[in-house]
């Protein structure tokens, strides 16, 4: 599991540390080293997002942005903090860079010509409007359709959300160089590509905003029901996730954002209820709903409301209105089911998809009864596009269960255990069968 916050404290040390290890003549006291550590925290995504403008690659921007805090620890307790702290780091990390790249160009002639291009092309002053674009600017480059989508996760939570490649590979359970070699490729491609560091036009943003959308909500789906591994949640990530939401939402404000930033909310909100003390989950139908976080519905509650009134919703804004529902229901029992498989048909129509339609069918099943549900996803075995999909075999199997059928419910809830990589998953499962093994004999 990852800790940003601790990845956020060795991050923030690390120009103190350096700056402290050069032995200045004006050491920083504590209190500006925690000014300098709280300012890195606050701003160095702004500040390197800048930077990564301005100089045009990433790793360049990544070793300035680390040399401009070394200069502040070792400038500021002399002349103090300017009054613009984060347009001083900027200014400070390009002029770095530009002497990085001299000290390059002993060794590589073309260096030199780069960094008298970017001498040359001076920022103009007090461009806080374009600072804040740059973050835009950022994750869309970083989400770029032309990237591999497994890229565009491992890119955005590096650059952006400022994670370790470590705490990445650590979080999609693979090694480290692994996941290095994969940001590396991202950038490659992003530079060799010649992908622009821009937030598309009017015209293409839909299509694009698709693209950053489908990868936050892979992070955060990842966060709160990871593929694999022994623990079942990874709260870093979904909250880098709820993060990376509200920020699309500040700063571009468009409503399939608010949909997403809601749903992330909702969803959220059930994480107290969905596991006992052992770790073990709990399916939805079985929480203690007096759990959930109702700060988080209201929240998110309210942002669907809004998505929902402005008439340009799509996908994501639907799920908020089902998760919505859920919210506002004491019980599974006490859920507004018409309602829900009404959504669900809205859904459908929207985006199509047979793991829609598994889910339209589960909530049949409880609008009309377990026979409604399974003859729908019978159906949708049948056809066979959900082959494979374990929630499918585990929602049979339930059915089967509360319908009586133990023998065949034991058989099919066997097949979905060969299919789980996932602990807590398994665990449920693992349960099931044992319960089902006990009971078989006796109504034979």
């Amino acid at each position: 599991m990852m800790r940003s916050a601790v990845v956020v404290s060795m991050k923030t040390s690390q120009p103190v540390q350096q700056a402290q290890e050069r032995r200045m003549d004006s050491p920083a006291s504590p209190a500006l080293q925690r000014q300098v550590a709280s300012l890195y925290q606050a701003e160095s995504r702004r500040v390197l997002a800048t930077l990564i403008r301005l100089l045009g690659d990433f790793d360049l921007a990544e070793e300035a942005l680390q040399d401009a805090f070394i200069a502040a620890m070792e400038q500021w307790p002399r002349d103090g903090i300017p009054e613009q702290p984060r347009a001083w780091l900027v200014s400070t990390g390009r002029f770095k860079a530009i002497d990085t790249l001299r000290r390059r160009a002993r060794f590589d002639a073309s260096q030199e010509e780069i960094a008298r291009r970017l001498e040359k092309d001076v920022p103009p002053p007090g461009e806080e409007e374009e600072l804040e674009d740059d973050r835009l600017r950022l994750i869309f480059t970083c989400c770029h359709p032309a990237l591999p989508a497994d890229a565009r996760v491992a890119l955005t939570l590096r650059e952006v959300c400022d994670l370790t490649t470590e705490e990445i590979a650590s979080a999609y359970l693979v090694a480290t160089p692994t996941m290095a070699q994969r940001i590396v490729r991202a950038k490659n491609k992003i530079r060799q590509a010649g992908i622009p560091y821009q937030v598309p036009e009017r015209q293409e943003l839909n299509e694009r905003l698709d693209s950053v959308l489908q990868v936050v909500y892979l992070v955060f789906n990842e966060g709160y029901f990871a593929s694999s591994g022994d623990n079942l949640t990874r709260p870093d990530l979904s909250r880098e996730a709820i993060r990376l939401g509200a920020l699309l939402v500040e700063l571009l404000p468009e409503s399939e954002a608010r949909g997403l930033l809601a749903l992330m909310l909702l969803v959220e909100a059930r994480r107290p209820a969905r596991l006992d003390h052992q770790g073990d989950l709990i399916l939805l139908a079985d929480q203690d709903r007096s759990l959930w976080d109702q700060d988080l519905i209201q929240q998110g509650t309210a942002l669907v409301e809004r998505a929902l009134g402005e008439g340009r919703f799509g996908a994501y804004t639907l799920q908020a209105a089902i998760a919505a529902v859920h919210g506002e229901a004491a019980s599974a029992g006490q859920t507004d089911w018409p309602q829900i498989v009404g959504l669900y048909d809205v859904l459908l129509r929207t985006s199509p998809s047979p793991v829609i339609e598994l889910n339209r069918a589960v909530a049949v099943a409880m609008r009309d009864g377990w026979e409604a549900g399974l003859k729908l996803v019978d159906e949708l075995l049948a056809d066979g596009q959900l082959d494979g999909y374990l929630p499918a075999r585990a929602a049979r199997a339930d059915l089967l269960r509360r319908l009586g059928h133990h023998q065949e419910a034991l058989r099919v809830y066997q097949e979905a255990l060969t299919l789980s990589r996932q602990g807590a998953e398994r665990r449920l499962l693992e349960k099931r069968v044992a319960e089902l093994s006990s009971v078989i004999p006796s109504s034979l």
